[in-house]
Protein backbone atom coordinates (compact mmCIF):
# COMPACT_ATOMS: atom_id res chain seq x y z
CA UNK A 1 0.00 0.00 0.00
CA UNK A 2 1.52 3.32 -1.05
CA UNK A 3 1.25 5.95 1.72
CA UNK A 4 2.22 9.35 1.22
CA UNK A 5 5.53 10.64 2.40
CA UNK A 6 6.33 13.19 5.16
CA UNK A 7 8.03 16.48 4.54
CA UNK A 8 11.11 15.32 5.95
CA UNK A 9 11.22 12.31 3.27
CA UNK A 10 11.02 14.81 0.80
CA UNK A 11 14.12 15.77 -1.51
CA UNK A 12 15.39 19.18 -0.55
CA UNK A 13 16.14 20.23 -4.24
CA UNK A 14 12.28 19.54 -4.71
CA UNK A 15 11.52 21.99 -1.88
CA UNK A 16 10.65 26.27 -2.33
CA UNK A 17 13.01 28.07 -0.19
CA UNK A 18 11.24 30.02 1.71
CA UNK A 19 14.57 30.89 3.52
CA UNK A 20 14.50 33.91 0.93
CA UNK A 21 12.02 35.29 2.78
CA UNK A 22 13.32 34.69 6.34
CA UNK A 23 16.35 33.04 7.00
CA UNK A 24 15.16 31.82 10.40
CA UNK A 25 11.98 31.62 12.44
CA UNK A 26 13.79 33.87 14.78
CA UNK A 27 13.97 36.63 12.32
CA UNK A 28 10.47 36.31 11.34
CA UNK A 29 10.06 36.90 14.99
CA UNK A 30 12.43 40.27 15.07
CA UNK A 31 10.14 42.05 11.98
CA UNK A 32 6.70 40.50 13.93
CA UNK A 33 7.99 42.43 17.04
CA UNK A 34 9.31 46.09 14.79
CA UNK A 35 5.42 46.06 13.23
CA UNK A 36 3.94 46.52 16.54
CA UNK A 37 6.63 49.41 16.99
CA UNK A 38 5.68 50.85 13.57
CA UNK A 39 1.90 50.58 14.33
CA UNK A 40 2.90 52.91 17.24
CA UNK A 41 4.31 55.45 14.98
CA UNK A 42 1.36 55.20 13.01
CA UNK A 43 -0.89 56.42 15.85
CA UNK A 44 1.28 59.57 16.06
CA UNK A 45 -0.79 61.00 12.81
CA UNK A 46 -3.97 59.64 14.13
CA UNK A 47 -6.19 63.53 14.03
CA UNK A 48 -3.46 64.97 12.42
CA UNK A 49 -3.19 64.32 8.57
CA UNK A 50 -3.53 67.70 7.73
CA UNK A 51 -0.79 68.80 5.46
CA UNK A 52 0.74 67.39 2.45
CA UNK A 53 4.04 66.59 4.71
CA UNK A 54 2.01 64.53 7.26
CA UNK A 55 -0.14 62.94 4.02
CA UNK A 56 3.09 61.46 2.57
CA UNK A 57 4.41 60.78 6.14
CA UNK A 58 1.68 58.15 7.06
CA UNK A 59 1.26 56.83 2.76
CA UNK A 60 4.90 55.85 3.52
CA UNK A 61 4.76 54.68 6.95
CA UNK A 62 1.74 52.64 5.66
CA UNK A 63 3.57 50.82 2.69
CA UNK A 64 6.20 49.84 4.63
CA UNK A 65 4.08 48.54 7.61
CA UNK A 66 2.20 46.61 4.18
CA UNK A 67 5.70 45.35 3.06
CA UNK A 68 6.67 43.52 6.31
CA UNK A 69 3.08 42.67 7.36
CA UNK A 70 3.00 41.06 3.66
CA UNK A 71 6.59 39.34 3.85
CA UNK A 72 4.84 38.19 7.81
CA UNK A 73 2.24 36.47 6.36
CA UNK A 74 3.21 35.00 3.54
CA UNK A 75 5.93 33.18 5.23
CA UNK A 76 3.98 32.01 8.13
CA UNK A 77 1.13 30.74 5.79
CA UNK A 78 3.93 28.97 3.42
CA UNK A 79 5.36 27.27 6.33
CA UNK A 80 1.53 25.99 7.28
CA UNK A 81 1.33 24.93 3.73
CA UNK A 82 4.34 22.62 3.75
CA UNK A 83 2.18 20.33 6.33
CA UNK A 84 -1.06 21.58 7.67
CA UNK A 85 -0.42 19.49 10.92
CA UNK A 86 2.82 20.88 12.01
CA UNK A 87 1.39 22.91 15.18
CA UNK A 88 4.12 25.23 15.39
CA UNK A 89 3.48 26.85 11.84
CA UNK A 90 -0.78 26.30 12.58
CA UNK A 91 0.48 28.96 15.52
CA UNK A 92 2.78 30.84 13.06
CA UNK A 93 -0.12 31.58 10.72
CA UNK A 94 -2.68 31.92 13.26
CA UNK A 95 0.05 34.97 15.32
CA UNK A 96 0.15 36.77 11.17
CA UNK A 97 -3.42 36.20 10.98
CA UNK A 98 -3.72 37.97 14.25
CA UNK A 99 -1.53 40.60 13.42
CA UNK A 100 -2.94 41.43 10.09
CA UNK A 101 -5.55 42.05 12.32
CA UNK A 102 -4.40 44.47 13.92
CA UNK A 103 -2.29 46.33 11.19
CA UNK A 104 -5.61 46.75 9.62
CA UNK A 105 -7.45 48.23 12.56
CA UNK A 106 -4.21 50.26 13.46
CA UNK A 107 -4.01 52.25 9.74
CA UNK A 108 -8.19 51.84 9.50
CA UNK A 109 -8.07 55.45 10.69
CA UNK A 110 -6.01 56.58 7.51
CA UNK A 111 -8.11 56.21 4.19
CA UNK A 112 -11.74 58.22 6.39
CA UNK A 113 -9.07 61.14 7.35
CA UNK A 114 -7.97 61.95 3.80
CA UNK A 115 -11.46 61.54 2.66
CA UNK A 116 -12.14 64.21 5.48
CA UNK A 117 -10.48 66.29 3.22
CA UNK A 118 -11.79 68.29 -0.04
CA UNK A 119 -10.99 67.21 -3.07
CA UNK A 120 -9.31 70.51 -4.12
CA UNK A 121 -7.18 70.60 -0.90
CA UNK A 122 -5.95 66.97 -2.05
CA UNK A 123 -4.86 67.54 -5.26
CA UNK A 124 -3.01 70.96 -4.12
CA UNK A 125 -1.30 68.16 -1.49
CA UNK A 126 -0.60 66.00 -4.62
CA UNK A 127 0.86 68.87 -6.77
CA UNK A 128 3.22 69.98 -3.13
CA UNK A 129 4.94 67.38 -2.73
CA UNK A 130 6.69 65.65 -5.38
CA UNK A 131 6.74 62.17 -3.63
CA UNK A 132 3.14 62.32 -3.41
CA UNK A 133 2.93 62.22 -7.26
CA UNK A 134 2.98 58.53 -6.86
CA UNK A 135 -0.33 57.96 -4.99
CA UNK A 136 -2.39 59.86 -7.57
CA UNK A 137 -4.34 56.58 -8.85
CA UNK A 138 -4.40 55.89 -5.48
CA UNK A 139 -6.12 58.63 -4.26
CA UNK A 140 -8.43 59.25 -7.00
CA UNK A 141 -9.64 55.48 -6.28
CA UNK A 142 -10.29 56.39 -3.04
CA UNK A 143 -12.56 59.30 -4.03
CA UNK A 144 -14.39 56.86 -6.36
CA UNK A 145 -15.31 54.78 -2.79
CA UNK A 146 -16.23 57.51 -0.34
CA UNK A 147 -19.69 56.58 -0.32
CA UNK A 148 -18.58 53.45 0.77
CA UNK A 149 -15.69 54.01 3.27
CA UNK A 150 -17.21 54.79 6.86
CA UNK A 151 -15.87 56.79 9.95
CA UNK A 152 -12.82 56.09 11.41
CA UNK A 153 -14.57 54.50 14.36
CA UNK A 154 -16.78 52.02 12.58
CA UNK A 155 -13.77 51.39 9.83
CA UNK A 156 -11.72 50.13 13.20
CA UNK A 157 -14.97 47.97 14.19
CA UNK A 158 -15.31 46.12 10.75
CA UNK A 159 -10.89 46.13 10.72
CA UNK A 160 -11.37 44.24 14.33
CA UNK A 161 -13.62 41.98 12.91
CA UNK A 162 -11.41 40.57 10.24
CA UNK A 163 -10.16 37.18 11.87
CA UNK A 164 -13.53 36.39 13.33
CA UNK A 165 -14.44 36.89 9.28
CA UNK A 166 -11.59 34.58 8.06
CA UNK A 167 -13.19 31.84 10.79
CA UNK A 168 -15.74 30.31 7.71
CA UNK A 169 -12.55 29.93 5.56
CA UNK A 170 -10.07 28.96 8.00
CA UNK A 171 -12.51 25.86 9.19
CA UNK A 172 -12.65 24.80 5.82
CA UNK A 173 -9.40 24.74 5.47
CA UNK A 174 -8.36 22.78 8.35
CA UNK A 175 -11.03 20.34 7.56
CA UNK A 176 -10.59 19.90 4.34
CA UNK A 177 -6.43 19.70 4.16
CA UNK A 178 -5.61 18.81 8.04
CA UNK A 179 -8.38 15.90 9.25
CA UNK A 180 -9.99 14.70 6.99
CA UNK A 181 -9.21 11.21 5.64
CA UNK A 182 -10.35 9.07 2.76
CA UNK A 183 -10.98 5.65 2.32
CA UNK A 184 -8.48 3.41 0.90
CA UNK A 185 -9.39 2.40 -2.74
CA UNK A 186 -7.84 0.10 -5.45
CA UNK A 187 -5.86 1.47 -8.19
CA UNK A 188 -5.75 -0.30 -11.87
CA UNK A 189 -3.19 -2.90 -10.95
CA UNK A 190 -5.75 -3.98 -7.44
CA UNK A 191 -3.00 -2.60 -5.13
CA UNK A 192 -5.07 -1.11 -2.11
CA UNK A 193 -3.78 3.08 -2.56
CA UNK A 194 -4.93 5.50 -0.12
CA UNK A 195 -6.87 8.26 -1.55
CA UNK A 196 -5.77 11.25 -1.47
CA UNK A 197 -7.48 14.94 -3.00
CA UNK A 198 -3.89 15.24 -4.82
CA UNK A 199 -4.55 11.38 -6.16
CA UNK A 200 -7.76 11.80 -6.83
CA UNK A 201 -7.65 12.78 -9.96
CA UNK A 202 -5.23 9.82 -11.26
CA UNK A 203 -8.15 8.26 -10.11
CA UNK A 204 -10.58 9.62 -12.51
CA UNK A 205 -8.23 9.36 -15.31
CA UNK A 206 -7.69 5.45 -14.79
CA UNK A 207 -9.24 3.56 -18.15
CA UNK A 208 -10.37 1.23 -15.90
CA UNK A 209 -14.29 2.37 -15.23
CA UNK A 210 -14.65 0.86 -11.62
CA UNK A 211 -11.65 2.26 -10.43
CA UNK A 212 -13.15 5.66 -10.93
CA UNK A 213 -16.66 5.17 -9.85
CA UNK A 214 -15.07 3.97 -6.55
CA UNK A 215 -12.49 6.51 -6.43
CA UNK A 216 -15.67 9.06 -7.09
CA UNK A 217 -17.87 7.64 -4.42
CA UNK A 218 -15.28 7.34 -1.89
CA UNK A 219 -14.35 11.17 -2.54
CA UNK A 220 -17.83 12.32 -2.26
CA UNK A 221 -19.19 10.04 0.56
CA UNK A 222 -16.75 11.34 2.63
CA UNK A 223 -18.11 14.72 1.70
CA UNK A 224 -21.11 13.99 2.04
CA UNK A 225 -20.50 12.42 5.99
CA UNK A 226 -19.21 16.10 7.02
CA UNK A 227 -21.86 17.83 4.73
CA UNK A 228 -23.48 19.46 7.78
CA UNK A 229 -20.45 21.19 8.64
CA UNK A 230 -19.34 22.31 5.59
CA UNK A 231 -22.53 23.56 4.80
CA UNK A 232 -22.82 25.72 7.95
CA UNK A 233 -18.95 27.02 7.13
CA UNK A 234 -20.56 28.08 3.48
CA UNK A 235 -23.73 29.51 5.05
CA UNK A 236 -21.53 31.53 7.29
CA UNK A 237 -19.30 32.74 4.62
CA UNK A 238 -22.25 34.15 2.90
CA UNK A 239 -23.46 35.89 5.83
CA UNK A 240 -19.81 37.30 6.22
CA UNK A 241 -20.26 38.92 2.87
CA UNK A 242 -23.82 40.35 3.59
CA UNK A 243 -22.45 41.60 6.74
CA UNK A 244 -19.66 43.84 4.69
CA UNK A 245 -21.80 44.93 1.90
CA UNK A 246 -24.63 45.99 4.46
CA UNK A 247 -21.97 48.08 6.35
CA UNK A 248 -20.29 49.42 3.30
CA UNK A 249 -24.00 50.44 1.86
CA UNK A 250 -23.45 47.99 -1.13
CA UNK A 251 -27.23 46.81 -3.11
CA UNK A 252 -25.55 43.39 -2.80
CA UNK A 253 -22.49 41.24 -2.37
CA UNK A 254 -22.05 41.00 -6.10
CA UNK A 255 -21.95 44.34 -6.39
CA UNK A 256 -19.76 44.70 -2.92
CA UNK A 257 -17.31 42.59 -4.86
CA UNK A 258 -16.85 44.00 -8.29
CA UNK A 259 -16.65 47.83 -6.72
CA UNK A 260 -13.40 46.97 -6.08
CA UNK A 261 -12.16 46.59 -9.51
CA UNK A 262 -14.21 49.19 -10.89
CA UNK A 263 -16.10 46.14 -12.78
CA UNK A 264 -20.17 46.98 -13.24
CA UNK A 265 -22.05 44.30 -12.92
CA UNK A 266 -23.36 44.15 -16.65
CA UNK A 267 -19.69 42.01 -16.92
CA UNK A 268 -20.80 39.24 -14.60
CA UNK A 269 -24.00 39.16 -16.36
CA UNK A 270 -23.35 38.81 -19.62
CA UNK A 271 -20.71 36.40 -18.86
CA UNK A 272 -23.20 34.15 -17.22
CA UNK A 273 -25.50 35.20 -20.56
CA UNK A 274 -22.90 34.84 -23.33
CA UNK A 275 -22.15 31.15 -21.82
CA UNK A 276 -25.95 30.35 -21.33
CA UNK A 277 -26.50 31.29 -25.02
CA UNK A 278 -23.63 28.25 -26.03
CA UNK A 279 -24.26 25.77 -24.16
CA UNK A 280 -25.13 24.01 -26.94
CA UNK A 281 -21.67 23.33 -27.26
CA UNK A 282 -20.72 22.38 -23.53
CA UNK A 283 -23.53 19.42 -24.43
CA UNK A 284 -22.36 18.42 -28.23
CA UNK A 285 -18.89 18.26 -25.88
CA UNK A 286 -20.74 15.64 -23.42
CA UNK A 287 -22.12 13.55 -26.67
CA UNK A 288 -18.65 13.32 -28.33
CA UNK A 289 -17.04 11.80 -25.18
CA UNK A 290 -20.04 9.50 -24.91
CA UNK A 291 -19.54 8.24 -28.23
CA UNK A 292 -15.47 8.02 -28.15
CA UNK A 293 -15.82 6.45 -24.67
CA UNK A 294 -18.54 4.02 -26.12
CA UNK A 295 -20.51 4.42 -23.11
CA UNK A 296 -24.50 3.87 -22.88
CA UNK A 297 -24.43 6.09 -19.92
CA UNK A 298 -21.96 9.13 -19.30
CA UNK A 299 -21.72 9.48 -15.35
CA UNK A 300 -19.99 12.61 -13.99
CA UNK A 301 -16.73 10.03 -12.84
CA UNK A 302 -16.24 9.51 -16.82
CA UNK A 303 -15.45 13.26 -17.82
CA UNK A 304 -12.09 13.32 -16.59
CA UNK A 305 -10.76 9.55 -18.04
CA UNK A 306 -8.75 10.69 -21.64
CA UNK A 307 -10.87 10.01 -25.00
CA UNK A 308 -7.53 8.22 -26.58
CA UNK A 309 -7.61 4.82 -25.15
CA UNK A 310 -4.19 4.27 -26.73
CA UNK A 311 -2.19 7.51 -25.54
CA UNK A 312 -1.52 7.82 -21.95
CA UNK A 313 1.50 10.26 -21.63
CA UNK A 314 3.60 10.19 -18.52
CA UNK A 315 6.39 12.86 -17.69
CA UNK A 316 8.83 13.28 -15.02
CA UNK A 317 9.17 17.03 -13.31
CA UNK A 318 12.88 17.32 -15.66
CA UNK A 319 10.68 16.47 -18.69
CA UNK A 320 7.99 18.31 -17.57
CA UNK A 321 10.26 21.90 -16.74
CA UNK A 322 11.73 21.17 -20.52
CA UNK A 323 8.49 21.05 -22.24
CA UNK A 324 6.73 24.20 -20.52
CA UNK A 325 10.86 25.95 -21.77
CA UNK A 326 9.88 24.77 -25.30
CA UNK A 327 6.77 25.39 -25.50
CA UNK A 328 7.11 29.02 -24.17
CA UNK A 329 9.93 30.00 -26.41
CA UNK A 330 7.38 32.47 -27.98
CA UNK A 331 7.79 34.67 -25.24
CA UNK A 332 11.25 35.77 -25.95
CA UNK A 333 14.70 35.34 -24.22
CA UNK A 334 13.80 37.45 -21.60
CA UNK A 335 10.54 35.62 -20.10
CA UNK A 336 12.59 32.42 -21.16
CA UNK A 337 15.20 33.44 -18.71
CA UNK A 338 12.80 34.35 -15.89
CA UNK A 339 11.28 31.03 -16.19
CA UNK A 340 14.69 29.39 -16.11
CA UNK A 341 15.37 30.85 -13.12
CA UNK A 342 12.32 30.39 -11.17
CA UNK A 343 12.71 25.98 -12.11
CA UNK A 344 16.75 26.60 -10.84
CA UNK A 345 16.08 28.88 -7.76
CA UNK A 346 13.91 27.30 -5.34
CA UNK A 347 10.92 29.22 -6.36
CA UNK A 348 8.90 25.63 -6.19
CA UNK A 349 7.50 23.09 -3.85
CA UNK A 350 6.80 20.18 -6.03
CA UNK A 351 6.13 16.90 -4.58
CA UNK A 352 2.93 15.95 -2.44
CA UNK A 353 3.48 15.18 0.88
CA UNK A 354 1.43 14.20 3.75
CA UNK A 355 -0.60 17.66 5.50
CA UNK A 356 0.87 19.45 2.64
CA UNK A 357 -2.18 22.01 1.05
CA UNK A 358 -3.89 20.63 -2.25
CA UNK A 359 -3.83 21.59 -5.66
CA UNK A 360 -1.74 24.57 -6.59
CA UNK A 361 -0.95 28.65 -6.29
CA UNK A 362 1.63 30.95 -6.60
CA UNK A 363 2.26 33.30 -3.72
CA UNK A 364 4.94 35.84 -2.93
CA UNK A 365 5.60 39.07 -1.36
CA UNK A 366 7.16 42.22 -2.20
CA UNK A 367 10.91 42.66 -2.46
CA UNK A 368 11.41 38.91 -2.64
CA UNK A 369 10.61 36.37 -6.07
CA UNK A 370 7.28 34.88 -6.09
CA UNK A 371 6.62 31.16 -5.42
CA UNK A 372 4.45 28.57 -6.83
CA UNK A 373 3.07 25.14 -4.81
CA UNK A 374 2.39 22.38 -6.83
CA UNK A 375 1.40 18.24 -6.43
CA UNK A 376 3.33 17.07 -8.98
CA UNK A 377 1.87 13.56 -10.13
CA UNK A 378 3.41 13.10 -13.18
CA UNK A 379 0.83 13.71 -15.30
CA UNK A 380 0.35 15.82 -18.69
CA UNK A 381 -2.07 18.03 -16.70
CA UNK A 382 0.98 18.94 -14.87
CA UNK A 383 2.94 20.14 -17.40
CA UNK A 384 -0.12 22.69 -17.79
CA UNK A 385 -0.12 23.11 -14.44
CA UNK A 386 3.42 24.31 -14.21
CA UNK A 387 2.99 26.68 -16.84
CA UNK A 388 -0.12 28.32 -15.42
CA UNK A 389 1.62 28.66 -11.86
CA UNK A 390 4.55 29.84 -13.36
CA UNK A 391 2.30 32.60 -15.55
CA UNK A 392 1.16 33.78 -12.16
CA UNK A 393 4.71 34.02 -11.09
CA UNK A 394 5.87 35.81 -14.19
CA UNK A 395 3.36 38.14 -13.86
CA UNK A 396 4.25 38.92 -10.05
CA UNK A 397 8.09 39.26 -11.24
CA UNK A 398 7.35 41.59 -13.90
CA UNK A 399 4.62 43.51 -11.55
CA UNK A 400 6.97 43.93 -8.36
CA UNK A 401 9.51 44.62 -10.50
CA UNK A 402 8.24 48.22 -12.06
CA UNK A 403 5.97 49.39 -9.68
CA UNK A 404 6.23 50.72 -6.80
CA UNK A 405 4.42 48.65 -3.38
CA UNK A 406 1.17 50.27 -3.49
CA UNK A 407 0.65 49.20 -6.97
CA UNK A 408 2.63 46.20 -7.32
CA UNK A 409 0.08 43.63 -6.85
CA UNK A 410 -2.50 43.23 -9.75
CA UNK A 411 -6.05 43.25 -9.27
CA UNK A 412 -7.60 39.15 -8.96
CA UNK A 413 -9.77 39.42 -12.11
CA UNK A 414 -6.15 40.07 -13.75
CA UNK A 415 -4.27 36.89 -12.26
CA UNK A 416 -5.42 34.62 -14.40
CA UNK A 417 -4.91 36.06 -17.45
CA UNK A 418 -0.65 35.50 -17.75
CA UNK A 419 -1.45 31.91 -16.67
CA UNK A 420 -3.43 30.62 -18.96
CA UNK A 421 -1.79 32.70 -21.68
CA UNK A 422 0.89 30.65 -20.85
CA UNK A 423 -1.10 27.17 -21.39
CA UNK A 424 -2.82 28.44 -24.55
CA UNK A 425 0.35 29.36 -26.26
CA UNK A 426 1.98 25.54 -24.44
CA UNK A 427 -0.87 23.61 -26.40
CA UNK A 428 -0.32 25.41 -29.69
CA UNK A 429 3.65 24.36 -29.70
CA UNK A 430 2.57 20.67 -28.33
CA UNK A 431 -0.43 20.00 -31.10
CA UNK A 432 2.09 21.58 -33.95
CA UNK A 433 4.44 18.95 -32.71
CA UNK A 434 2.00 16.28 -32.23
CA UNK A 435 3.10 14.07 -35.20
CA UNK A 436 0.72 11.05 -34.23
CA UNK A 437 -3.07 11.36 -34.48
CA UNK A 438 -3.80 9.89 -31.05
CA UNK A 439 -1.38 12.41 -29.49
CA UNK A 440 -3.03 15.15 -31.37
CA UNK A 441 -6.41 13.73 -30.35
CA UNK A 442 -4.89 13.26 -26.70
CA UNK A 443 -3.80 17.25 -26.65
CA UNK A 444 -7.20 18.43 -28.49
CA UNK A 445 -9.03 16.84 -25.84
CA UNK A 446 -7.47 18.32 -23.29
CA UNK A 447 -7.91 22.18 -24.76
CA UNK A 448 -11.34 21.10 -24.61
CA UNK A 449 -11.65 20.17 -20.93
CA UNK A 450 -9.62 23.71 -20.52
CA UNK A 451 -12.67 25.17 -21.99
CA UNK A 452 -15.02 22.40 -19.94
CA UNK A 453 -13.22 23.28 -16.92
CA UNK A 454 -12.13 26.95 -16.80
CA UNK A 455 -14.98 28.52 -18.68
CA UNK A 456 -18.38 26.72 -18.39
CA UNK A 457 -17.32 25.00 -14.80
CA UNK A 458 -16.39 28.02 -13.27
CA UNK A 459 -19.17 30.04 -14.49
CA UNK A 460 -21.36 27.30 -13.28
CA UNK A 461 -19.65 27.95 -10.07
CA UNK A 462 -20.48 31.88 -10.17
CA UNK A 463 -23.79 31.53 -10.88
CA UNK A 464 -24.00 29.36 -7.88
CA UNK A 465 -22.32 32.10 -5.58
CA UNK A 466 -25.00 33.90 -7.24
CA UNK A 467 -27.54 32.24 -6.66
CA UNK A 468 -26.86 31.15 -3.33
CA UNK A 469 -25.87 35.09 -1.90
CA UNK A 470 -29.15 36.32 -3.55
CA UNK A 471 -31.07 33.90 -1.48
CA UNK A 472 -29.63 34.81 1.86
CA UNK A 473 -29.50 38.59 1.05
CA UNK A 474 -33.51 37.74 0.58
CA UNK A 475 -33.47 36.23 3.82
CA UNK A 476 -33.68 32.89 2.93
CA UNK A 477 -31.36 29.88 4.78
CA UNK A 478 -28.62 28.12 3.42
CA UNK A 479 -28.69 24.14 4.88
CA UNK A 480 -26.62 21.39 3.44
CA UNK A 481 -30.20 20.21 1.46
CA UNK A 482 -30.88 23.57 -0.04
CA UNK A 483 -27.03 24.09 -1.21
CA UNK A 484 -27.19 20.68 -2.69
CA UNK A 485 -30.46 20.97 -4.37
CA UNK A 486 -29.17 24.26 -6.41
CA UNK A 487 -26.21 22.24 -7.38
CA UNK A 488 -28.02 19.42 -8.61
CA UNK A 489 -29.95 21.58 -10.55
CA UNK A 490 -27.11 23.60 -12.24
CA UNK A 491 -25.52 20.16 -13.09
CA UNK A 492 -28.62 19.03 -15.03
CA UNK A 493 -28.90 22.64 -17.11
CA UNK A 494 -24.73 22.55 -17.80
CA UNK A 495 -24.25 19.33 -18.45
CA UNK A 496 -27.68 18.38 -20.59
CA UNK A 497 -29.42 15.50 -21.15
CA UNK A 498 -27.04 13.24 -22.30
CA UNK A 499 -25.22 13.22 -18.71
CA UNK A 500 -26.30 11.35 -15.83
CA UNK A 501 -25.94 13.50 -12.83
CA UNK A 502 -25.31 11.19 -10.27
CA UNK A 503 -26.38 12.13 -6.59
CA UNK A 504 -22.92 12.20 -4.80
CA UNK A 505 -21.72 15.50 -7.21
CA UNK A 506 -24.68 16.99 -5.60
CA UNK A 507 -22.40 17.27 -2.45
CA UNK A 508 -19.21 18.77 -4.83
CA UNK A 509 -19.82 22.40 -3.45
CA UNK A 510 -18.43 21.55 -0.64
CA UNK A 511 -15.30 20.43 -1.59
CA UNK A 512 -14.61 24.19 -3.09
CA UNK A 513 -11.88 26.18 -1.82
CA UNK A 514 -12.49 29.10 -3.85
CA UNK A 515 -16.22 29.48 -2.46
CA UNK A 516 -14.81 31.17 0.33
CA UNK A 517 -13.01 33.95 -1.69
CA UNK A 518 -16.68 34.91 -2.86
CA UNK A 519 -16.73 35.96 -6.71
CA UNK A 520 -13.29 34.76 -7.50
CA UNK A 521 -14.35 32.31 -9.81
CA UNK A 522 -16.04 34.36 -12.33
CA UNK A 523 -12.53 35.47 -13.16
CA UNK A 524 -11.45 32.28 -14.39
CA UNK A 525 -13.52 32.74 -17.34
CA UNK A 526 -12.92 35.96 -18.19
CA UNK A 527 -9.38 35.71 -17.67
CA UNK A 528 -9.44 32.30 -20.00
CA UNK A 529 -11.33 34.10 -22.72
CA UNK A 530 -8.65 37.36 -22.27
CA UNK A 531 -5.76 34.91 -22.23
CA UNK A 532 -6.73 33.10 -25.61
CA UNK A 533 -7.01 36.29 -27.35
CA UNK A 534 -3.51 37.24 -26.53
CA UNK A 535 -1.81 34.03 -27.29
CA UNK A 536 -3.11 34.17 -30.85
CA UNK A 537 -2.26 37.87 -31.02
CA UNK A 538 1.35 36.42 -29.52
CA UNK A 539 1.68 33.87 -31.73
CA UNK A 540 0.70 36.10 -35.32
CA UNK A 541 2.64 39.22 -34.46
CA UNK A 542 5.60 38.27 -32.27
CA UNK A 543 7.79 40.24 -30.74
CA UNK A 544 5.33 43.43 -31.16
CA UNK A 545 2.69 41.48 -29.04
CA UNK A 546 5.00 40.18 -26.67
CA UNK A 547 6.31 43.79 -26.00
CA UNK A 548 2.41 44.96 -25.33
CA UNK A 549 2.07 41.79 -23.56
CA UNK A 550 4.90 42.28 -21.19
CA UNK A 551 3.69 46.27 -20.28
CA UNK A 552 0.65 44.63 -19.41
CA UNK A 553 1.88 42.65 -17.18
CA UNK A 554 4.31 44.86 -15.48
CA UNK A 555 1.02 47.21 -14.94
CA UNK A 556 0.25 45.72 -11.52
CA UNK A 557 -2.89 47.70 -10.22
CA UNK A 558 -1.83 50.92 -11.51
CA UNK A 559 -4.54 51.65 -13.38
CA UNK A 560 -8.29 49.50 -13.42
CA UNK A 561 -7.97 46.29 -14.79
CA UNK A 562 -10.59 46.61 -17.63
CA UNK A 563 -8.25 49.54 -18.64
CA UNK A 564 -5.54 47.85 -18.40
CA UNK A 565 -6.74 44.56 -20.74
CA UNK A 566 -7.27 47.42 -23.50
CA UNK A 567 -3.86 47.83 -23.97
CA UNK A 568 -3.81 44.14 -25.06
CA UNK A 569 -6.48 44.42 -27.14
CA UNK A 570 -8.97 43.19 -24.81
CA UNK A 571 -12.27 44.74 -23.68
CA UNK A 572 -14.91 42.90 -21.08
CA UNK A 573 -17.05 44.95 -21.13
CA UNK A 574 -18.51 43.22 -23.69
CA UNK A 575 -19.22 39.85 -24.42
CA UNK A 576 -17.45 39.18 -27.12
CA UNK A 577 -13.94 38.33 -25.72
CA UNK A 578 -16.26 35.30 -24.41
CA UNK A 579 -18.10 34.59 -26.69
CA UNK A 580 -15.12 34.63 -29.41
CA UNK A 581 -13.50 31.92 -27.19
CA UNK A 582 -16.28 29.71 -26.98
CA UNK A 583 -16.02 29.96 -31.32
CA UNK A 584 -12.01 28.04 -30.59
CA UNK A 585 -14.06 25.69 -28.56
CA UNK A 586 -16.21 25.12 -31.20
CA UNK A 587 -13.67 24.73 -33.76
CA UNK A 588 -11.75 22.02 -31.31
CA UNK A 589 -14.84 19.99 -31.49
CA UNK A 590 -15.11 20.41 -35.15
CA UNK A 591 -11.56 19.48 -35.38
CA UNK A 592 -11.74 16.54 -33.19
CA UNK A 593 -14.94 14.98 -34.93
CA UNK A 594 -13.22 15.10 -38.08
CA UNK A 595 -10.46 12.81 -36.78
CA UNK A 596 -12.98 10.47 -35.11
Amino acid sequence: MRILPSREEIDPKYKWKLEDIYGSDELWEEDFAIIKRLLSQAEDYRGSINSAEKLAGILELKDKIGRMNDRIFTYARMRRDEDNGRAKYQALAERALGLSVQVSSGLSFIEPEILALSKETLEGFLNERGELKAYRHYIDDLLRMKDHILDPEREKMLADAGEIAEAPGDIFRMLDNADIRFPIVKDDDGNDVELTKGRYINFMESRNRQVRKSAFEALYSTYKGLINTLAAATSANVKRDIFYKNQRKFNSSLEMSLFADNVPLDVYFSLIDAVHSRLDLLHRYVRLRKKALGLDELHMYDLYVPLIKDYDKKVTYEEAKYMVMEGLSPMGAEYLEILRQGFDSGWIDVFENRGKTSGAYSWGCYGVHPYVLLNFQGRLDDVFTIAHEMGHSIHTYYSFANQPYIYARYPIILAEVASTCNEAILINHLLEKAKLKEEKMYLLNHFMEQFRGTVYRQVMFAEFEKITHEMAESGESLNAEILSKIYHGLNEKYYGKHMVVDELIDYEWARIPHFYTSFYVYKYATGFSAAVAISEKILKEGSCAVKRYKEFLSGGSSEYPLELLKKVGVDLSHPKPILDALQVFEKLLDEYESLM
